[in-house]
């Protein structure tokens, strides 16, 4: 009797905190996706802590609490689908990053509030006696309280004189797609200007911050949409039932978005630009719906990601045994072949290598300068158009939707499944992109018809045409491509 009084104030606690965690797991198996998640997070943490030092708990059970939470979250959410949320993965630079942005996250999101709790409430026949250290974790989960709390926010369109621009748009916007809510950018000088809806790559990533810092300038001749499309960024919670995760669905969150800003800036079409995956997107959308569209812009085109991923592999192999490079050839036969079972990790170490492939290029200044104003990472979280648990999300959702849905891609060749296309093509082709893309993009090219179809080639761009060239883009967009199919 004596031993389970003792240990009373022990076993309540842990059953709490793993009740806790059982519990969040149920509503947010992938952690908190959220700032209001998070909040809530936080909110159990404390309540758990409360409860831990009324009970009298020793301070230093915090730890077992913790655990406890941590341990029954992660049994309760068996099965959930995706790397950050499966087998732990530290041998890979994207490994390292998925444990930081969601266990790591999550630990600190649950245990400071809970040792503030600890350390704060006088437990049952104590007073409480203030020490620095005890201070510092007040502030510390205060402050976390604050980073989680703040909101995300777009930049305002300003004029010469810093001053906004009356009745420009510059907004993040929620908009109901296929069942799910979805996150847009939109920003416009004047709202009444041709609407461009545009389509990151990927598939997973997220472009807000990078495309409003690339493509300045656009939104005075553009109302300019960015679609944070399903699993992506600000959309991630939209990843779950990983069932609706297709291109299918896909396809059809860009109709239903296209529609939306067709009813709600009264045009009756609009202008549709792609960027890597997007442009296999896009293709597919304006193939469906073509009386949508006035034009397909492509950059960074792609017609068929497994042939690609084959042609750079083998390109890569080539590089190799032509420079003596014998430690990136064990690379290359440790991973194999494409199509890769080892998704996502596999394609990562494929993408650190890509620089190798590409020949010497400079982009525009315009393009060096706007990302080094902009003091943007290369994935853009740092940009303000995501809150605290936004930017994990970024990452996450590079992680996760990729490995979700670029399997479906494998199948997929637009040289067999779209030969024409009823709305004018414009492709944006980079003269230092990957043969493995490039010699694809160009047959396809060459063999489709159209109404109307153009190839502008650039000189000093590679993939990402559209931003590395931007500014000869927007004179593209502004001085031939709107001219030609504005309101036909």
């Amino acid at each position: 009797m004596a031993s389970a009084t003792r240990l009373s104030p022990i076993i309540a606690p842990v059953l709490i905190a793993a009740c806790a965690g059982v519990v969040n797991a149920l509503f947010a198996p992938r952690g908190p996706t959220t700032g209001a998640q998070a909040l809530a997070v936080m909110g159990l943490g404390l309540i758990v802590g409360i409860g831990a030092a009324r009970l009298g708990t020793s301070r230093w059970l915090v730890v077992l609490l913790t655990v406890a939470y941590l341990t029954a979250f992660e049994a309760a959410r068996l099965g959930t689908s995706g790397p950050t949320v499966t087998a732990i993965r530290l041998d890979t630079p994207y490994g390292v990053i998925a444990f930081l942005i969601t266990r790591v996250l999550h630990l600190i999101l649950v245990a400071l509030p809970l040792c503030t709790a600890v350390l704060l409430v006088p437990r049952r026949g104590s007073s409480f006696r203030p020490r620095v250290g005890v201070a510092l974790v007040g502030f510390a989960t205060v402050m976390l309280t604050v980073a989680v709390a703040l909101p995300a926010s777009t930049p305002q369109i300003t004029d010469e004189a810093g001053q906004k621009v009356p009745g420009s748009i510059a907004e993040l916007t929620k908009v109901r797609l296929g069942a799910s809510d979805q996150f847009v950018m939109i920003r416009a000088a004047d709202p009444n200007k041709p609407v461009l809806l545009y389509l990151a790559g990927g598939p997973g990533q997220s472009d807000l911050a990078l495309a409003r810092a690339q493509v300045t300038g656009w939104e005075r001749e553009f109302v300019f949409v960015d679609l944070d499309q399903r699993g992506n960024g600000k959309s991630y919670q939209a990843i779950d039932p990983v069932s609706s995760l297709t291109v299918d669905q896909a396809v059809d969150d860009v109709i239903q978005l296209t529609e939306y800003l067709c009813a709600r800036f009264e045009e009756k079409k609009i202008y549709l630009m792609g960027e890597s995956w997007g442009t296999i997107l896009g293709v597919l959308a304006v193939q469906r719906r073509p009386d949508l569209y006035y034009a397909w812009i492509g950059s960074g085109q792609m017609v068929n990601v497994l042939e690609t991923d084959r042609r750079v592999y083998r390109d890569l192999g080539a590089y190799a045994r032509g420079v003596g490079d014998d430690a990136l050839l064990a690379k290359l036969r440790e991973i194999g072949d494409p199509p890769y079972r080892d998704i996502p990790w596999a394609n990562a170490n494929l993408l650190e290598w890509y620089e190798l492939l590409y020949p010497p290029y400079t982009p525009s200044e315009g393009y060096l300068a706007r990302g080094a104003d902009a003091g943007l990472d290369p994935f853009g979280v740092l940009g303000t158009e995501y809150d605290l648990i936004e930017k994990t999300n970024v990452l996450r959702g590079l992680i996760d939707t990729f490995t979700l849905l670029y399997p479906q891609l494998y199948d997929l060749d637009l040289r067999e499944r779209v030969t024409s296309l009823e709305v004018p093509v414009y492709q944006l082709d980079g003269a230092a992109e990957l043969d493995g893309r490039r010699s694809l993009a160009l047959e396809w090219f060459a063999r489709l018809r159209s109404p109307a179809k153009e190839l502008v080639t650039y000189a000093n761009a590679a993939h990402a045409v559209a931003f590395e060239q931007a500014d000869d883009v927007q004179r593209l967009l502004t001085d031939t491509i709107v001219p030609a199919t504005y309101g036909r």
